[in-house]
């Protein structure tokens, strides 16, 4: 399990909270609006009433022990420039950040942000999806019941072939496709076998594609 901490509870901010806290994460949620925090309260691990704008409140919340932070905050740039800051100084391994403009976004990556999002671009839930692992190279939900998962071939698949692994029988997914270097295979066949490296595209139901997200790592 993984500890996160998101700052800014907008729809962009509650989205990924919602996610994180889905997939078996910690989720601290921290938004200076009391009825926002009442509201996530019963989907995340810890919902705090806090202005980031007062240094002293994320380091009392031991910002510094989490591993990755996402900065969601909306309109208000300073406040959102100050919590990047912040969990910078504090030594958060990992600080994601919602940008509101390009100029704005290269603010938040010169004082440390790792990566930025832009709203317009990318889905609350999708970047929650990508937070949890590294293996996880993409999500798309392509509809409230349908999802894209893009990984890296776990460890107890490699070796085998796809008939062997029987990935539509135990979990519902197909695997539409296998990545090996530069090359593509687009509809593979059940004899083809997965080897280390190998990057596997699986589509199937939100609820299916779940269950291989809460085995990677493994």
């Amino acid at each position: 399990m993984k500890s996160f901490a998101v700052i800014g509870l907008g729809r962009f901010g509650t989205a990924v909270s919602k996610v994180l806290s889905e997939l078996g994460n910690e989720v601290l949620a921290i938004d200076k609006d009391p009825e926002v925090i009442r509201e996530v309260s019963s989907i995340v691990t810890y919902a705090v009433e806090a202005d980031v704008m007062d240094e002293t409140v994320l380091r009392d919340l031991g910002i510094g022990n989490i591993d990755a932070v996402v900065v969601s905050i909306g309109s208000d740039l300073q406040a959102s420039i100050m919590a990047t800051l912040v969990a910078k100084e504090l030594g958060v391994k990992r600080i994601v950040a919602k940008a509101q403009t390009e100029l704005h976004g290269k603010v938040l990556k010169k004082i440390g942000a790792d990566r930025l999002i832009f709203p317009e671009r990318d889905m609350g839930s999708r970047v929650a999806h990508n937070l949890t692992s590294r293996n996880i190279l993409d999500y798309i939900e392509i509809s409230p019941e349908f999802s894209i998962l893009e990984i890296e071939a776990l460890k107890t698949w490699v070796g085998k072939d796809l008939k062997g692994l029987r990935l539509r029988n135990k979990y519902g997914v197909n695997v539409i496709a296998i990545k090996r270097g530069e090359k593509v295979n687009v509809s593979p066949s059940s004899e083809d076998e997965i080897k280390t490296g190998d990057i596997v595209i699986i589509i199937g139901s939100t609820e299916d594609v779940k269950k291989i997200e809460m085995r990677v790592g493994e």
